[in-house]
């Protein structure tokens, strides 16, 4: 699709959706997917989004965008299913069509996200006992990630810019682990790669809101919250590693989260997690005697939030360490700091900082370098909530990393509730 043809797509769905008759249409179908039993003995809710996007980027994507254009087209139709049955059981269910999880210009698929079960035992948020494939408990973007909620088109950084960590092979020296970091080492010289096509191969320190498959327990006590998970795969692992039949709890992750909110402003959070980051088709390739159950993603973050009036403040801080075959540990400091102010009730504003720094490690020739590039990426954007049922984001980032050139991106989001 050409961007001024996507340009006059959006155009005539802003007029469309901002006729009255279209609101009062979607309130109606919103009543029309609730249904409530009579004696209250269950209920059943179906709503979703529907997203519209489109990115201008400059090569190599950045991010966790898959693409070699320099124009993206991305829709997404998210459904949810939300079930109670009683006051005990709750049953949840997200299912998408899109061009995969992550923003590419491949065909169309249809895909369960999530889907799990919650069972509350008493009659007060305490102690849930919850089991299918869901969000992790880690931090507090996960909380607020989807485009509803997020003031963003994307999600921060160290939740998708790739790393040098690979799980389908272990590198062979040091030489090969900076190459794969587009770092510059001895025996390759600076990386002369596209920056693209081994980018599939590549790991960020917590892959989206993470929807792997496992078991938790959470609640609330007073101004506490605690959460505890097993999962089948670790915080960095991909999307097609996250389904009961594609990884199993052969190498368990275990994460946690506690929370302290001492009133209706503040938030606080500690989290860590713990899990083998490698695929089993890495095996060949460990050194003898070693499995992937011995290569491990040890991460350790904090969380704060804070809300006063028309001003909400977010930051995320993650010590993250990967234990490389032949390599030893590599660890990586990423944080970000994000703001958001609503300057008229349908108007807001967001700005967020985003950088990751890298540990060093012992080249072939003695001298110690970064395992990565330093990076860093600013985000600002500007967003209009048209109607209850309709929203629109548009989005300027510029990444800059040490070895390689800045990278700008422009992303411009419509999305529809119902």
């Amino acid at each position: 699709m050409r961007p001024n043809k996507f340009i006059l797509g959006i155009v005539f769905a802003f007029a469309l959706m901002l006729d009255a008759r279209a609101t009062d249409f979607l309130q109606q179908a919103n009543n029309a997917l609730f249904y409530r039993d009579p004696q209250n003995r269950f209920q059943l809710q179906l709503n979703g989004l529907v997203d519209v996007e489109t990115y201008f980027l400059e090569q190599p994507a950045p991010g966790l965008i898959y693409t070699p254009s320099e124009f993206l087209f991305n829709p997404r139709l998210t459904l949810y299913l939300d079930a109670s049955v009683g006051s005990h059981f709750y049953v949840f269910i997200q299912a998408r069509v899109d061009r995969g999880f992550d923003p590419s210009n491949e065909d169309a698929e249809a895909r369960a996200d999530e889907y799990f079960l919650r069972y509350t035992p008493l009659d007060n948020s305490r102690i849930n006992f919850q089991i299918g494939k869901f969000a992790t408990v880690v931090g507090n973007w996960v909380q607020r990630h989807d485009s509803w909620q997020n003031p963003f088109v994307n999600a921060p950084l160290p939740y998708e810019n790739v790393t040098a960590v690979w799980d389908s092979a272990a590198p062979g020296d040091v030489n090969d682990f900076l190459y794969w970091g587009h770092v510059p080492s001895e025996e390759y010289g600076p990386y002369s790669g596209d920056g693209y096509s081994d980018k599939y191969l590549r790991l960020p320190l917590i892959w989206g809101p993470s929807y792997a498959t496992g078991f938790a327990i959470t609640g609330t006590i007073d101004k506490f919250e605690y959460a505890a998970e097993i999962k089948n795969a670790a915080l960095a692992s991909r999307p097609g590693d996250w389904d009961l039949t594609e990884q199993n709890f052969d190498n368990p992750t275990f994460s946690g989260r506690f929370g302290f909110h001492p009133d209706a402003m503040w938030h606080f959070g500690i989290s860590a997690s713990g899990g083998p980051y490698l695929d089993s088709v890495a095996e060949p390739t460990l050194p003898a005697g070693r499995d992937i159950g011995d290569y491990r993603e040890l991460v350790l973050g904090q969380d704060v939030s804070f809300a006063w009036h028309h001003l909400q403040l977010w930051a995320e801080f993650f010590e993250t360490r990967f234990e490389i075959p032949r390599i030893g540990n590599a660890d990586v400091f990423a944080y970000y700091l994000e703001a958001k102010y609503k300057i008229t009730p349908q108007l807001f504003g967001a700005l967020r900082w985003n950088q990751e720094l890298f540990s060093s490690v012992r080249a072939d020739d003695g001298e110690r370098r970064p395992w990565g590039p330093e990076t860093w990426r600013v985000d600002a954007a500007l967003g209009y909530r048209f109607t209850d049922y309709l929203q629109g984001k548009i989005q300027y980032s510029y990444t800059g990393t040490e070895f390689e050139k800045g990278n700008n991106l422009v992303a411009i989001q419509l999305t529809l509730k119902f």
